[in-house]
């Protein structure tokens, strides 16, 4: 699954490019991947694109929005006089469209196109009132992203949790966005074992984990996502952020860059976890 950077860099590439756009016609190819109406989305304009957590919202011109989740193999391909794509890479970024993994295809009224694929078929788009947005289930279940949230409030919702800091901060209802590498990094930013219990974190501990939150999901913005092998930028190249800026995240065996310690992974909220066992505690 995408984090928030990532979804968000393909947000603001689509977004040059689709924006009063007139959607024309919709091909649904999987009925599973497409939840509501046809004719509430057909001749309206794409108004805006914003995120939620780690959703697409495309508002149109008739109060209506779709909401797009890519999961784990979703992609959005856009093409036109030029092409761009954002998702799971592969074959799909440069071969004919549809194929067998196309799910929903929107035909604007310039003759452009924007794909759906979804090889697991796990991603989805719903359609919905723009007035309802904020009411769908998976919406309304998100919590406040790291920077509009205040060390008060996440303090107080950590301290009610009996479970390890690196649980807490992967789940979405406590802090929105937060994936396992911005996990990784946001802890040792803090110098926060992530095995540590919420219970035990001081509320400068929790002031440094929100911090180093936001420090990591900015540098991973600015350097265009943190694509390992899953996800790539809009115009389909990839991002360098675990190049420039990781600091533990797939670091396990070598140095630490503040002490020289060894780097150590292990399993934490059932996730691979890196840390360095000296400068986190």
């Amino acid at each position: 699954m995408p984090e928030l950077p990532e979804v968000e860099t393909i947000r603001r590439g689509l977004s040059k490019l689709i924006l009063n756009k007139k959607i024309v016609q919709v091909d649904v190819f999987e009925q599973k991947s497409f939840l509501g109406k046809k004719t509430e989305v057909v001749n309206a304009k794409i108004i805006s694109l914003r995120r939620r957590g780690k959703a697409l919202i495309f508002d149109l011109s008739n109060e209506n929005s779709f909401l797009v989740h890519l999961r784990m193999t979703g992609q959005l391909i856009y093409q036109g006089q030029e092409k761009f794509a954002g998702g799971h890479p592969n074959e799909n970024f440069v071969e004919e469209l549809p194929n067998k993994q196309t799910r929903v295809v929107f035909g604007f009224s310039d003759d452009t196109k924007l794909f759906f694929n979804d090889q697991r078929k796990f991603g989805f788009v719903k359609v919905l009132k723009t007035r309802d947005v904020e009411e769908e289930e998976f919406i309304s279940k998100l919590a406040k992203e790291p920077w509009e949230m205040t060390t008060e409030e996440l303090f107080e919702k950590l301290k009610k949790k009996n479970t390890t800091v690196k649980s807490a901060i992967l789940d979405q209802t406590i802090i929105a966005g937060l994936g396992n590498i911005y996990a990784d990094e946001s802890l040792f930013f803090a110098g926060v074992r992530p095995d540590r219990k919420c219970v035990d974190l001081s509320f400068t501990d929790v002031e440094k984990i929100l911090l180093g939150a936001r420090r990591s999901m900015e540098d991973s913005l600015n350097s265009g996502g943190s694509t390992i092998r899953n996800y790539v930028k809009a115009d389909g190249t990839r991002g360098n952020y675990l190049d420039l800026f990781a600091k533990v995240y797939g670091r396990e065996g070598k140095k630490c860059v503040k002490c020289g310690g060894e780097i150590k992974k292990a399993r934490v909220a059932g996730r691979g976890t890196h840390y360095c066992s000296r400068c986190q505690k």
